[in-house]
C-alpha cells in the first residue's frame, strides 16, 4: 500500500499507466489496487462528493469554490486534496476560510486581493507553455484579474500583468503594446462599458478571453453593462465569460495556451 500512495501523490495518466504495469509485473497486489480505486472516482464527505477522478478527466484537481461553505467544509475538502499533495486550488475564500484550512495545512498560502488560497504552486512554467498576458481597464478590475493571474499560474503558465490601461487613456495601452504582442492569449478584464476587449481584439491574431466586472456606477446593473458589451463586440476572436469570473478566464486561457 506504501507503493501505491507514492505512486499517486501526484495522479496524473502517467502515473496511473505506472500503477498498471506495477500491478502486471506483480509489483503491487490486487488487493492494494481495489482499496485505491474505491475512492478513485469520488470520495462522500456527506456534505459534498469530492472527485478525485477530475485530475485525470481536466488535467488538474477539483477547484473549491468557498462562498456559501463553512470554513470547517471548506478545510475537509483542502485535507483530502492535499493529502494527496495534489496541486490545491480555493476561490472565493475568506480570511476565516484560510484560518480552517492552515490550521490543517501549513503550507498553504492566502492571496486576499484575489481571495484564492493555493498550495503546491509549479515552480517553473510547464515546458513549452508561451505568455497568457492579463490586462485590466482599471484599478478597481485587479481583484478578478488577479484570480485570473493566480488560476493560469497554477496550471503551469507563465503570466504577465498589464493593469489600468482603460480606454478613458488608451495610450496607456498603445504604450505598452510589445506585452501585448508577445503574448500567446490575452485576458481582458474591465466594468463599466467594458469597451477594452473590442480594443484590444481589434489589435492582436491570439485569443482575446473578456471578463466582464461589476464595477461601475447604476447604470452598469452589476456588470451586466459590460457584459452585453463584451458579447456585441465587433472584433473577432474575442469570448466572453460571466460577470466577475476570473477563474473560468484563466482556466479557459490554459487550455488555450496547452
Amino acid at each position: 500500500m506504501i507503493i501505491l500512495i507514492k505512486i499517486f501523490s501526484k495522479l496524473n495518466k502517467e502515473e496511473l499507466n505506472t500503477l498498471l504495469t506495477k500491478f502486471k509485473t506483480g509489483k503491487i497486489s490486487k488487493k492494494a489496487i481495489a482499496k485505491y480505486l474505491a475512492t478513485f472516482l469520488s470520495e462522500d464527505l456527506k456534505f459534498s462528493t469530492l472527485d478525485h477522478h477530475r485530475i485525470l478527466r481536466k488535467g488538474f484537481p477539483e477547484v473549491i469554490f468557498c462562498q456559501g461553505k463553512t470554513p470547517e467544509q471548506v478545510a475537509s475538502i483542502a485535507s483530502r486534496i492535499l493529502k494527496k499533495k495534489l496541486p490545491f486550488l480555493a476561490t472565493r475564500a475568506s480570511l476565516e476560510h484560510f484560518k480552517a484550512v492552515k490550521k490543517k495545512n501549513k503550507i498553504v498560502q492566502y492571496d486576499k486581493i484575489a481571495r484564492i488560497i493555493f498550495a503546491n504552486k509549479p515552480k517553473v512554467p510547464f515546458k513549452g507553455r508561451k505568455t497568457i498576458l492579463v490586462v485590466t481597464a482599471g484599478t478597481i478590475d485587479i481583484p478578478v484579474a488577479e484570480e485570473a493571474c493566480i488560476t493560469a499560474e497554477m496550471l503551469g503558465n507563465p503570466v504577465e500583468r498589464l493593469y489600468d490601461v482603460g480606454v478613458a487613456g488608451i495610450h496607456r495601452l498603445m504604450s505598452s503594446y510589445d506585452k501585448i504582442a508577445k503574448a500567446n492569449v490575452i485576458i481582458v478584464v474591465a466594468g463599466m462599458e467594458g469597451a477594452l476587449p473590442s480594443v484590444v481584439g481589434g489589435l492582436v491574431d491570439v485569443p482575446v478571453i473578456a471578463v466582464p466586472t461589476s464595477g461601475g456606477y447604476g447604470a452598469s446593473f452589476g456588470g451586466v453593462a459590460a457584459l452585453l458589451g463584451m458579447l456585441n463586440t465587433c472584433a473577432s476572436g474575442v469570448t466572453v465569460v460571466n460577470i466577475d469570473n476570473g477563474f473560468g478566464a484563466g482556466f479557459a486561457a490554459s487550455l488555450m495556451n496547452r
